[in-house]
């Protein structure tokens, strides 16, 4: 069973590393944007982004059903299909011409994004079935970190082949080696012998999605993971273009931080999901929050190669965090036999702040001429956000009958014996 869950968890780290050429497009985008007889094709601004732009709604949206559709069938067929979507994606995508847009819209933007969202959402919960509980934060955090370290290896890639072959020809031979690599790699997710069993029968009497939409902590959760979502890409949307501002233009290689980023971007989603095993998931939610705002709020006066790099680093990591603490969360309260169901739904959170983080933190910096007030802004949802971590971790009961308020300081659920020794009654 080890070895087999350790098998699945390689492969779900592939699969979210193909995955991550959603992470490419800006890449795309910018040779897109060139005159024809630079090789681009003369595309606007506007032109260039909405691929994307559908892509990442795509994702989001698809991340509810695809849940419930591996929860139902399986996570293998779930993430071929995802797999073979992204891959058709970018070939439809290849027939994009100066002329039309469309095919980049329908492939890259439709088909890829479902894709994407397909494959994420499968590879996580299958993972996390095969290992005990107290490895969850672990495990997820693996597991995801494979999409947050793509960029490190797509970008470069993406921006070689795009001066060897083109737009076109490069879409076309990303498509064949992804539609290849993924499909193999999705064979390999599957769920362990004792879920497969249950797979399909519709009995969600435990951990169902009805009761917990009818749970405060959910709603509490969801708030969290989209006030942290929100203000990290409202940073992360637009970090190379802060490096130049807020230089005055000294440094232009913005694509270096971006890159920093992202390699502490896959970092906390394995460290915070280490430590939250042992202290557990709301603490560690708080202290990620906390010292992501505190970095937020001083990153005005970062105007250096030094400044940008500690601040670069720290909006990676603790956003990256969120990623694997809020999977693992949703398993601790509603288990995993309906995880991908029941995550697909916590994570329109984070597709609330794929769609308003960056666009909020254009029109404020277009309204303003600067970056500070979103500065402020994500620094308060980030402040609020622990603020809800901290009521979470302190665990209220009230006895009407007797006037009994019971408060039990804790992250992790345990037994009421185990318990009773870290109560304070009044």
């Amino acid at each position: 069973m080890a070895r087999k869950g350790w098998l699945v968890t390689a492969a779900g780290i592939g699969l979210n590393l193909a995955l991550g050429i959603l992470y490419a497009w800006s890449v795309f985008a910018k040779q897109l944007t060139e005159p024809l007889e630079r090789g681009g094709f003369g595309w606007s601004r506007t032109e260039a982004t909405l691929p994307y732009t559908i892509a990442i709604a795509c994702f989001a949206v698809m991340m509810v059903p695809a849940g419930r559709l591996q929860d139902r069938f399986g996570p293998r067929i779930v993430a071929t299909v995802g797999a073979a979507l992204t891959g058709a994606g970018l070939l439809v995508a290849s027939f994009a011409t100066p002329a039309t847009a469309l095919p980049a819209l329908l492939g890259f933007g439709l088909l890829a994004g479902t894709g994407i969202g397909l494959g994420y959402a499968a590879a996580t919960p299958a993972a996390v079935k095969w290992f005990p509980p107290e490895k969850k934060g672990l495990i997820t955090g693996l597991v995801v970190a494979g999409f947050g370290v793509a960029p490190v290896y797509i970008a470069p890639l993406s921006r070689y082949l795009l001066g060897r072959h083109g737009a076109a020809g490069s879409f076309r031979i990303l498509g064949a080696a992804f539609l290849l690599t993924t499909v193999l790699l999705a064979q390999l997710i599957r769920n362990p012998p004792a879920v497969a069993s249950v797979a399909g029968k519709g009995n969600t009497s435990d951990g169902s999605w009805k009761a917990m939409l009818r749970s405060p902590t959910f709603w509490s959760l969801w708030l969290q993971y989209a006030c942290a979502a929100t203000a990290g890409l409202m940073i992360i949307g637009h970090l190379a273009k802060i490096v130049a501002v807020q230089s005055g233009g000294t440094i232009q290689s913005g694509f270096l931080f971006v890159a920093l980023l992202a390699v502490f971007n896959a970092g906390g989603r394995v460290a915070a999901g280490v430590a939250s095993d042992r202290i557990g998931r709301m603490i560690t939610v708080a202290f990620v929050c906390l010292i992501q705002a505190i970095n937020l709020f001083f990153f005005t006066n970062y105007e250096t190669t030094a400044g940008f790099l500690l601040g670069s680093a720290l909006v990676g990591f603790n956003y990256g965090a969120c990623l694997s603490l809020f999977p693992a969360s949703a398993a601790d309260h509603w288990g995993t036999r309906s995880l991908g169901l029941n995550y697909g739904i916590l994570f329109t959170a984070w597709g609330v702040g794929g769609v308003f983080g960056p666009v909020l933190a254009g029109k404020i910096a277009d309204a303003t001429g600067s970056y500070q007030a979103a500065y402020r802004t994500a620094t308060g949802l980030l402040l609020f956000a622990t603020f809800l971590a901290m009521l979470s971790y302190a665990h209220f009961s009230v006895d009407v009958a007797s006037r009994e308020v019971t408060i039990r300081i804790g992250g992790k659920r345990k037994e009421p014996d185990e318990a009773e020794g870290r109560r304070r009654t009044a």
